[in-house]
């Protein structure tokens, strides 16, 4: 059998260098590109002993484990004890989750002859694996189980910063109450020109019970100022209550909204209840969040400490109201 050391050498020392650099990440620490480079490759060194056989003894976990932490102590540095147990933990399961992640794609690629045929018990009736990876695979999927880890902790970090935004809206409009879950907006701007009311935005699709059936597809294709002349011909309870909102969005030139005055609207975020009667609700057509996390669009002016809020306290824009969506 035929070793490459400088191939084994470099290799390992890409892969201690993810692992610390995604420990950095997921911890958010500051590091110099020197200290991890020499860390990496002290673990690359590490792996390369195993090929001495006078250096066996250092195979053990008393060994392996001192390793780990001279590893992290010059990448990061000592700082506090407990700022060093939560980087050693980062490290470890960052580890562990890219180990996991290769053996169980190979064991997913694999058939099930190929299973059982690594599948053998022992003299002593114990049950043992066999298991035999390719080089190339062990290097290709350890970053690719590298990445997905990134992708998946970041997509559950962004969910939880904006749960910090996200409450419960209750919308009274005469006996009818609409609940959903609203996103804070701290960009919209969105009032009405007129009133300087401040209009929040909801989803059509909440109100299909007390709207006109035709309604929800000339919302989804944006022409809300002909459904109101066409009120003429039709009899809505709700009528009094349309308002047409205009707007600029993003990428677009103006266009208006169909918006409905309610009697109040409640907000529930965290501790912090806020309720409004000095509020629109502006009706989209569409769905305001791809995974259905939330279906209103909060406006700022809504929630403040104190509870209602007034017409005093909803700012005008210097220029025509825009809406973030």
């Amino acid at each position: 059998m035929v070793v490459y050391i400088d191939l084994i050498f470099i290799t390992n020392l890409l892969i201690d260098g993810a692992l610390l650099w995604l420990t950095a990440w997921m911890r958010k620490l500051r590091f110099r590109w020197w200290r991890l480079t020499v860390s990496a490759a002290v673990g690359a060194l590490y792996v390369v002993m195993m090929f001495v056989p006078q250096l066996s003894f250092m195979y053990t976990f008393v060994i392996k484990f001192a390793l780990s932490l001279l590893m992290l102590w010059i990448v990061f540095g000592f700082g506090s004890l407990q700022n060093y147990i939560r980087n050693m933990g980062a490290f470890y399961i960052i580890n562990f989750a890219a180990a996991g992640g290769i053996i169980g794609i190979h064991y997913l690629l694999q058939n099930s002859g190929e299973i059982f045929n690594g599948i053998w018990y022992t003299a002593s009736g114990g049950l043992s694996f066999e298991l035999k990876i390719g080089f190339w695979f062990t290097f290709i999927m350890c970053f690719a189980v590298l990445l997905w880890f990134k992708l998946v902790y970041a997509s559950r970090r962004k969910l939880e910063n904006r749960q910090e935004y996200m409450g419960e809206v209750i919308a009274f409009v005469g006996d009818c109450q609409i609940h959903c879950t609203g996103l804070l907006d701290t960009g919209n701007q969105l009032t009405d020109p007129l009133t300087r009311t401040p209009v929040m935005v909801m989803e059509a699709s909440l109100w299909k019970e007390k709207l006109p059936a035709a309604w929800m597809e000339r919302l989804s294709e944006g022409e809300p100022d002909k459904l109101v002349l066409e009120l003429d011909d039709e009899e809505f309870e709700w009528r009094d209550r349309l308002r047409l909102v205009p707007y600029r969005g993003v990428n677009r030139g103006s266009a208006f909204m169909l918006a409905i005055k309610p009697d109040a609207v409640e907000i529930r975020i965290g501790d912090q209840t806020s309720r409004s009667s000095k509020v629109l609700i502006g009706l989209d057509g569409g769905q305001l969040s791809g995974d259905r996390s939330y279906q209103a669009i909060i406006h700022p002016d809504l929630v403040r400490e104190g509870g209602e809020s007034s017409a005093q306290d909803a700012k005008p824009p210097a220029n025509s109201p825009t809406l973030t969506l």
